[in-house]
């Protein structure tokens, strides 16, 4: 067995090397992040349209997500116990930055960062004790941020997630990749990232945090890239089925109740190929284009007039439960779920 040790950033130590994935629209939002750091883990937000319940959400989409920001990492706060907690902010999502500085000036522990590369992160924390995670899926990606980041800002990760093929939600891999993930021998690419990170740190007398995320379900998945060199994992999947996830009873239970040949690789209407649970709404999208209501500004990539459906629309539909017209995404492992279950008894099982 592999040793558990803390998960260390900087001048944050995680008690338990689990990081919570973040979850959106609305499916990690305080009530998870905060019973995970409560019980020594990483919750994470994510501010993907986190503003979706607000009365204006229709009208200012993008000022409901920067109010309810502040708004939920207060929240988690209360909840957390002194833990840590981190925002996922993806860099496709439009007016990125202000989404960013919105994070630091409610004090958050650590930004997660991914769905493209976050070249300008640092530039737009600046002098904020707010930690630094980039999202990369290869040595080349994690490479030229290093590199970037060092040369334009003096400033190094603070901890370096790798996002794997198994994961949930968008991918960020080809199509013909996730066809044949066997044949990917990703577990080569994660050592490869850990090796580059690590010689980097040294090379800077430092030291830089990697964590694994993607088909992380059990305390044996995690053990595995800890023998591997990582020093953490990143989970989402896994804390969907808790009595804590925000999101409603019905979107859990469609995980309860998914076999193995459910969960598929669709083709987002923002460009990326992503994986969810086959239902009633999926097949209707596969036969034409869903009428959709005004834009919400989400994804920059985004093309209104162009798009099979709303994600928005489909991701608010799934969080609060409407799951036959929903957008369900989940990780290669959803159909593991068998039962709800407490935070703190995952969290004792990766401990």
């Amino acid at each position: 067995m592999a040793e558990v040790k803390p998960l260390v950033i900087g001048d944050l130590t995680a008690k338990v090397p689990v990081i919570q994935g973040g979850m959106g629209v609305g499916v990690s939002l305080s009530s998870l992040a905060g019973a995970v750091a409560s019980e020594g883990g990483i919750g994470v937000i994510s501010t993907a349209q986190i503003g979706y319940r607000e009365p204006d959400f229709d009208t200012d989409p993008i000022g409901s997500n920067l109010r309810a920001i502040g708004a939920e990492i207060r929240k988690a706060r209360q909840i957390a116990r002194g833990g840590i907690l981190g925002v996922n902010i993806m860099v496709a999502t439009r007016k990125y930055e202000e989404y960013v500085k919105a994070a630091v000036a409610a004090g958050i522990d650590l930004i997660i960062s991914g769905a493209g590369l976050p070249m300008d992160l640092p530039n737009l924390v600046g002098a904020a004790k707010t930690k630094l995670a980039p999202i990369v899926s290869s040595v080349k990606s994690a490479q030229v941020i290093m590199k970037y980041w060092w040369k334009k800002y003096s400033r190094l990760p603070d901890l370096i997630v790798i996002e794997g093929p198994l994961a949930g939600g968008h991918l960020g891999f080809h199509r013909e990749q996730l066809d044949d993930i066997e044949g990917l021998h990703y577990d080569d690419e994660v050592k490869a990232i850990i090796e580059k990170v690590n010689e980097t740190a040294a090379e800077h007398e430092t030291s830089i945090p990697v964590v694994m995320a993607g088909g992380i379900y059990t305390r044996g998945d995690m053990e595995h890239y800890l023998e591997m060199g990582a020093s953490g994992v990143q989970m989402a999947t896994r804390f969907v089925t808790t009595y804590e996830c925000d999101a409603d009873p019905a979107y859990k239970q469609s995980y309860i109740d998914a076999k193995k040949e459910d969960i598929v690789i669709v083709q987002s209407p923002v460009g990326m190929p992503g994986r969810a649970i086959l239902n009633p709404f999926m097949r209707r999208a596969k036969e034409g284009q869903i009428p959709h209501g005004k834009c919400h500004l989400c994804i920059s990539s985004c093309k209104p007039a162009d798009t099979p459906y709303c994600i928005t629309d489909a991701l608010i539909n799934a969080v609060k439960g409407k799951v036959d017209d929903a957008l369900l995404f989940c990780g290669a492992n959803a159909y593991r779920a068998m039962h709800l279950e407490h935070v703190r008894d995952i969290l004792l099982e990766f401990a």
